[in-house]
């Protein structure tokens, strides 16, 4: 693993672990390090709560389409892996600067922004990817079952968590690279969500301005609107 250092501005050179443990800042920030140790440990137990009740209701949801599922199902596990990993991590490498326990702060730094960096980079990709799902639902219609099959997605999702594990790992290398490589991840990730969720609206929008025909036509074309409506209230709650 490469030794991961910076320059100080007496140009002594530290290890990441070394410019995060320091004696210093413990003494200054005891107060606000016991509160963000106590927050964290909130947001993890109800990141954990919360999660598992989405992977409950998912199992028991028979209307949602099989690969649409797993993308939601892959998201509450990543942000349920973030309750029970990289929140933990954190808290711990808190309480190790609280009570100045410096052989395990050294340690954990490395494995917290690792894990952190993986989930966050997934959390995203994925997001991103039930954006485009469900753009393609709306535009592609019949062949839509044709295209997103359960196997591309399984597909689909082993090579986001590969993108994410190779950026995250990236970090051991040069943290620059990591940095940079979040920082053009997570803007084309908002564009494309953007985009696709744009694109949903305003194709919505056309559909609602067409469905207002004659009644004869309304009643031969009366499944697309209610599917229309479903697909609608699954596109909130994707939101």
């Amino acid at each position: 693993m490469a030794d991961l250092t910076n320059f100080t501005q007496d140009n002594s050179q530290k290890t990441f672990s070394e410019l995060l443990c320091k004696a210093e800042f413990a003494g200054k920030a005891h107060s606000e390090l016991i509160f963000l140790s106590v927050l964290n440990t909130f947001l993890s137990v109800t990141a954990f709560l919360e999660n598992t009740l989405i992977l409950v209701a998912l199992h028991k949801d028979t209307s949602l389409y099989p690969p649409s599922k797993l993308l939601f199902r892959n998201l509450a596990i990543t942000d349920l892996l973030v309750g029970i990993t990289a929140e933990p991590l954190y808290v711990v490498y808190l309480m190790s600067e609280v009570r100045e326990r410096w052989d395990v702060c050294f340690y954990v730094p490395a494995s917290g922004v690792t894990a952190i960096h993986i989930l966050f980079s997934m959390s995203f990709l994925t997001m991103t990817a039930i954006s485009v799902d469900r753009l393609f639902a709306l535009s592609l219609r019949l062949r839509y079952r044709q295209v997103v099959t359960f196997k591309r997605t399984c597909i689909t999702i082993i090579g986001l968590w590969i993108c994410s594990i190779v950026g995250a790992s990236s970090w051991f290398l040069n943290p620059v690279i990591t940095a940079r490589y979040q920082y053009i991840g997570t803007a084309l990730c908002l564009f494309i969500t953007f985009f696709a969720y744009t694109k949903i609206f305003f194709i919505l929008r056309h559909n609602r301005i067409h469905v207002q025909a004659p009644t004869f036509q309304r009643q031969l074309n009366q499944a697309i609107p209610m599917n229309i409506a479903r697909y609608r209230k699954a596109v909130y709650s994707a939101l």
